[in-house]
């Protein structure tokens, strides 16, 4: 991961906790039942995920009681804006967002000297069955405050009340609660520390319940889409749902999300444009072994390109060049099947959501074609990082230098 820790590409804006920092995050952690972390420093995300934390736990998702129990910390007014690097539904961004619209001031005054534990509660206690997720659908998000602070506060307020009746501004005992309380919380009276719950729509959305599930709701017929095989084969069962569930890998998918005008391929045009030079270049990549030029230098420079595309197996360079041959018989005749010629993992790959969908549900529609089919790497990067550092790991060092300048210039 160094090379892209050198581009700023691994978890670059990531906050350092250390210090006073570390005791109230361990402070939200208890107030939210989870263990103590040991670590004295770390860094964490928007919602306040820390790798760190997650690696010393051996539980990526440490702040979750259970799938339909997700939890975030608040301990830094940095946090606004910052990525959710593994958020656990793919609107955790977009509810952070709402939290900082909403409470930001309040944020500010509060982490000075406390931190705020979320409770994101879609009336939902546990998941019995798969499709247990057609349930989601508002999401209350409540506030708690560590060391119960409006608590100390109401108390705070009372002992005011009670100086000022009468005559016990004189009581040395009231004088001593007061200060005791200034010294080890401050003066509370005039800070406004109430978070009231706030409201969150959901509408399709994936969620990394059931090892990964997408529900697209928003269009003719509920779609339910499962990355695990093991839990689709139960969903299947189902009789009282009147939904469409399909698994990740079947083919049929893509024809149906063709019909309901989520997904679109314009081969003509799309062979134009970067993202079919990348899903090429992905694709002539994995057929070169032992090349006397850097991988890099090969997909940069179209002779190279040209010269290892014709040192490759007939059958390697037919499925690189696959799109190309289909539109050129195409001229010639339309009797010609693109299933024939096209290899069906890279046709996939150059799909692309419709062009009627709204930006959100276009994010959506990539982050699955991504997955139906991981051949482009800079979506790749944007719409499933963690997939992107697991597949980095295992490519050839000259490779990982072109994906990074992909990446880098947006190309």
């Amino acid at each position: 991961m160094q090379k892209l820790k050198q581009a700023n590409l691994y978890r670059s804006e990531l906050i350092p906790i250390s210090g006073k920092l570390v005791e109230r995050y361990n402070k939200c952690l208890k107030t939210l039942g989870f263990t103590e972390t040991k670590l004295t420093s770390f860094f964490i995300d928007g919602i306040g995920w820390s790798p760190e934390i997650a690696e010393e736990k051996k539980n990526t998702q440490y702040l979750n009681h259970g799938d339909a129990n997700p939890h975030g910390i608040i301990i830094s007014p940095l946090q606004k804006g910052k990525p959710v690097y593994l958020p656990f539904h793919s609107f955790d961004k977009e509810m952070m967002q709402h939290i900082f619209r909403t409470h930001g001031q309040k944020i500010n005054d509060i982490t000075r000297d406390s931190a705020i534990c979320i409770d994101f509660d879609q009336n939902i206690d546990v998941f019995y069955e798969p499709l247990d997720i057609l349930k989601y659908d508002n999401v209350n998000i409540t506030f708690r405050l560590i060391d119960n602070l409006e608590k100390i506060q109401k108390d705070q307020l009372h002992l005011v009340d009670k100086f000022n009746t009468g005559n016990n501004f004189i009581d040395e005992g009231i004088h001593q609660q007061l200060l005791d309380s200034a010294k080890t919380y401050g003066d509370l009276r005039d800070r406004d520390l109430s978070l009231h719950p706030l409201h969150f729509s959901t509408g399709s959305f994936f969620t990394r319940a059931f090892d990964g599930v997408y529900l697209l709701r928003d269009f003719i017929k509920p779609i339910v889409i499962f990355e695990s095989k093991e839990y689709y084969k139960e969903a299947i069962k189902d009789t009282i749902h009147d939904v469409l569930i399909y698994h990740i890998e079947q083919p049929e998918l893509i024809d149906k999300l063709k019909d309901y005008i989520i997904i679109e391929c314009d081969l003509e045009h799309i062979v134009n444009t970067p993202n079919y030079d990348r899903i090429k270049k992905y694709e002539l990549a994995q057929f070169l072994k032992d090349t006397e030029h850097p991988i890099a230098a090969i997909l940069n420079d179209n002779v190279l390109f040209k010269s290892y595309l014709n040192k490759i197996d007939i059958n390697a360079r037919k499925l690189v060049m696959s799109v190309e041959i289909y539109l050129e018989k195409l001229e010639r005749s339309n009797a010609y099947k693109i299933e024939d010629i096209v290899d069906q993992s890279f046709y996939f790959a150059l799909h692309q959501p419709h062009s009627s969908l709204s930006s959100m549900h276009r994010d959506l529609i990539h982050k699955l074609l991504i997955n139906i089919a991981p051949k482009d790497v800079l979506f790749l990067y944007w719409y499933d990082k963690e997939q992107f550092y697991k597949s980095y790991e295992t490519w050839e060092d000259s490779f990982k230098d072109w994906v990074i300048d992909r990446i880098r210039n947006n190309i």
